[in-house]
């Protein structure tokens, strides 16, 4: 079973489901954020190319990823793990290091949590944030004319990870796009400063396929990107293009990014420019069910995401 048709049974069963829909849900009469993301050994990671140091910093960042969205102030989290019964003291000793070195460089506390044990290592971090400004931030926000724009580059985590997988010898910045992510809250702060307005937005945590999908599908709109307009390391390009991998692979569907995608208008776009954002492509009304959701341009070839390859494509819990 997809993730989406779990989701969407999850909507149709509770009675109130308002709060579902966003990776990270707004409590506007608290005031506050929260979200959960959850790491799985040999799913999301593996101890063979992570450190547990490593692990811990990724579990707090991902979900600081999240809050970065809505441009919140992170200020708590709590944490489950469930261990298998052979881990050892050193293993927990260094993953809450790792925890703690990102708690203090984003000002935030460990307020609990839960231990169970496990065949394999789960981590489990929920985060809260407060609000900063009165504008909503929401998947189902876009509007034709609204500029796209987005944080940092597509595909290096996914060349990360399989550098590591293939043993191969690339840079530390790849490497570590992969291994110790940072969620881009700077810059959400920085455009928190301009814009005025409500506005879609997400990360990249999925791949940057995944969320041009679902936030065109959530507002009805269609979105056009141009490949060559993304931003792509050079080492990244010539390490697929050595070992005959496709690019657009990495890039729209190899996720673990955890940039920050925003559709706002042309004038604040004008302004972010300046502030660690790029041009990626622009939306437009989608006239009718014939319109596709997503289109992009790389050279001479279309390439149309619909529900059929969002389903091939987009990374599943569940296998098949």
């Amino acid at each position: 079973m997809k993730e989406n048709r779990i989701l969407d049974i999850i909507k149709e069963t509770l009675t109130d489901n308002h709060y579902i829909g966003n990776d990270c849900a707004d409590l506007n009469e608290l005031g506050l954020f929260i979200t959960q993301d959850t790491l799985v050994e040999d799913v999301h990671f593996s101890l063979k190319t992570t450190t547990p140091y490593q692990l811990g910093q990724k579990a707090v960042e991902v979900n600081i990823s999240d809050l970065a969205v809505p441009m919140s102030n992170p200020v708590y989290i709590s944490v489950a793990l469930s261990l298998p019964g052979n881990i050892s003291e050193d293993f927990v000793r260094e993953l809450y290091k790792g925890i703690n070195s990102t708690c203090i460089k984003y000002g935030i506390f460990v307020t609990g949590g839960d231990i169970t044990g496990s065949d394999k290592i789960h981590i489990s971090v929920t985060a809260i944030g407060r609000r900063r400004h009165s504008i909503n931030i929401s998947r189902n926000f876009a509007k034709p004319g609204n500029f796209i724009m987005a944080t940092g580059t597509f595909g290096t985590s996914a060349a990360g990870l399989y550098a590591l997988n293939h043993g191969i010898k690339v840079s530390d910045e790849i490497i570590n796009a992969y291994l110790t992510p940072e969620a881009r809250l700077w810059n959400a702060h920085e455009a928190g400063k301009y814009i005025e307005e409500d506005f879609a937005g997400m990360d990249t945590s999925d791949g940057l396929g995944d969320a041009l999908y679902k936030i065109a599908k959530a507002s009805n709109v269609s979105i056009n990107v141009i490949l060559d307009d993304l931003p792509i390391l050079p080492e990244v390009r010539e390490l697929a293009l050595k070992n005959n991998i496709d690019i657009k692979d990495w890039v729209l569907w190899g996720g673990d990014d955890y940039e920050l995608l925003y559709c706002a208008s042309y004038y604040h776009y004008s302004i972010l420019s300046s502030k660690g954002f790029n041009y990626i492509g622009y939306i437009e009304e989608k006239n009718d069910e014939n319109t596709p959701f997503v289109q992009i341009q790389d050279k001479d070839n279309l390439i149309i995401i619909d529900e059929n390859l969002y389903n091939q494509k987009s990374f599943n819990h569940f296998g098949g």
